[in-house]
């Protein structure tokens, strides 16, 4: 990341009005070292993983304390270090283990508390989820950033997707009530494998996204309101089929989570 990019990425953080800065990675991807695993550069402290392995519904996951540091877990067929360039590599084939409720496979981080705890935020507050990336392979869809419903009522939804497609164009999926129903906005488009950024903020009850220094917002509905939310981000891979070489590559160069 130039300094021009880092900046701007500040800049629309400050914009956004966050505070209390947690998970912060090295945001400069020239510091990014490609013989560490991924916690060694970037703070998984905060942040679980949840794989396409294990058994029927039940996906393998691997915990913060597992993530972190220097010595932190890799995984050569789903998430490592690219050794050319320090990525956060994540891979999500089409036929892989998946949750009871989604159909498609996915390597992504879901969100956790500096204590261990899974991550619940209330709507109101100031909750924005940063990152630089490149998708260099896609089938037909990935999400690459989410905010996930948490506690607060039995829906599985999320509030939002963060979509990338193989022509390039990147959309936002806005969930329209907690018992379904997704609407699109097209937000962009970026050409296979060339890097990117997002900021995903929520915050005045309004989802308050910016790609590429573009920033659009859209309405919260109050249906979501007694829900409490949590951030996700990786290769969710929206595509299936028995085969395990097609799939969706996704690649951070940078990941930060802040709340205020």
């Amino acid at each position: 990341m130039n300094k021009r990019t880092l900046l701007a990425g500040l800049v629309a953080a400050a914009v956004a009005g966050t505070l209390g800065v947690v998970g912060i990675t090295n945001a400069n991807a020239a510091t990014l070292d490609p013989s560490l695993p991924p916690g060694g550069n970037f703070d998984l402290s905060v942040w679980q993983l949840q794989l396409p392995t294990g058994s029927p519904g039940k996906p393998d996951t691997i915990s913060p304390a597992r993530l972190k540091g220097a010595n932190g877990y890799s995984n050569p067929a789903y998430f490592w270090t690219d050794k050319n360039d320090g990525s956060m590599t994540f891979w999500a084939p089409e036929k892989g283990v998946t949750t009871p409720n989604s159909k498609y496979a996915r390597s992504e981080l879901r969100e956790m508390n500096a204590n261990g705890t899974a991550a619940d935020w209330p709507l109101a507050g100031n909750h924005t989820l940063s990152a630089q990336l490149r998708v260099p392979q896609v089938t037909k869809n990935v999400a690459v950033g989410q905010v996930h419903l948490g506690s607060g009522g039995t829906s599985t939804k999320p509030l939002l997707e963060l979509y990338y497609r193989p022509n390039g164009d990147i959309y936002l999926g806005t969930e329209n009530s907690p018992a379904g129903g997704q609407t699109l906005h097209k937000v962009g488009n970026v050409a296979l494998g060339v890097k990117w950024t997002y900021v995903i903020n929520v915050s005045g009850n309004k989802i308050n996204l910016t790609v590429n220094g573009s920033r659009t917002s859209y309405p919260i509905p109050s249906s979501f309101n007694p829900y409490k939310q949590y951030f996700k981000a990786g290769s969710y891979n929206q595509s299936s089929s028995e085969s395990t070489s097609n799939g969706a590559k996704v690649k951070f160069y940078s990941l930060v989570v802040t709340h205020g």
